[in-house]
């Protein structure tokens, strides 16, 4: 069991392998437990806005230790009553900025999805308040998501002249009905609507939120760590694949699934009636 405060008192870290320039800050608050890393969004100021310093934090931290046998799950989070508004709409001034650094910004943010997909350990998403625009993007494009019933979703880009074009790729997740009433009107949905249309795995109340985080994390950390991170990659790989590939594909995961120790540790576990003890490997 990891200990439930970590989940809501945070302690502010600054980890120096963090390019910055001389006048950037640390955004995130990380802290660390029980393979459990919680990375916290704490730039309330702008909205916890996915600036392009925010946005290297959070790969910067997502990617460290990624590969330590011991981290079991990141759980992404935010201070304040806004989980993410999304861009910092002042980066996105043209006049200050050439057509290619524009561009950066949207690639940067394609890096940090990336990023999530690929990580070996699930990323969960723990929403309490907005997530909006490229902040939706986000959250949308982690594993799982749970939220509280006072939380709310929304692609309002065009409202401020700028159509939510690569937010509405993570919107795939969604019946295309309901992405294009998001896209195009920008009218938010509450957390219950997320919860039917599939945006978000579990709604409860908020506080009960720390409590339902800490039960998914222990569900995961059951798990061997090694077959966890071999299904995930399969899981979304094959989500851009033909039904008939994906099954060929699929049939030999499974059967490198059972060459590994854990595979074999699980069956055999099962048979003997007993908990398994898993190697991670």
């Amino acid at each position: 069991m990891f200990n439930r405060s970590l989940l809501s008192l945070p302690t502010k870290l600054c980890n120096l392998q963090i390019r910055r320039s001389s006048s950037s800050r640390c955004l995130l608050s990380v802290t660390q437990e029980d393979g459990i890393k919680n990375i916290i969004l704490d730039d309330q100021k702008t909205r916890n806005s996915l600036s392009m310093s925010m946005m290297n934090q959070l790969i910067d931290e997502i990617k460290r230790d990624e590969n330590d046998k011991s981290l079991r799950a990141i759980v992404l989070s935010s201070t304040g009553a806004i989980f993410s508004a999304g861009h910092n709409l002042k980066e996105l001034y043209f006049p200050d900025k050439s057509y290619e650094e524009v561009k950066s910004i949207f690639e940067k943010c394609h890096e940090l999805i990336n990023c999530v997909i690929h990580s070996p350990v699930p990323i969960i998403s723990k929403v309490d308040g907005l997530a909006a625009a490229a902040g939706l993007q986000l959250v949308a494009s982690c594993d799982i998501v749970v939220c509280s019933d006072k939380s709310t979703f929304s692609t309002p880009g065009s409202s401020f002249g700028i159509f939510c074009s690569t937010p509405g790729i993570a919107l795939r997740v969604i019946p295309r009905m309901k992405s294009s009433f998001m896209l195009l009107t920008g009218l938010p949905i509450t957390a219950d609507e997320a919860l039917r249309i599939g945006l978000v795995s579990n709604v409860v109340s908020k506080e009960e939120l720390d409590k339902e985080t800490e039960r998914i994390c222990n569900a995961i950390k059951s798990k061997s760590r090694v077959v966890i991170s071999f299904g995930k990659k399969f899981y979304y790989k094959q989500l851009s694949m033909g039904l008939n590939d994906a099954y060929i594909e699929g049939s030999k995961i499974m059967a490198d699934n059972l060459q590994l120790e854990d595979g074999q540790e699980g069956i055999k576990s099962f048979i003997e009636k007993r908990k398994p003890v898993w190697r991670n490997e």
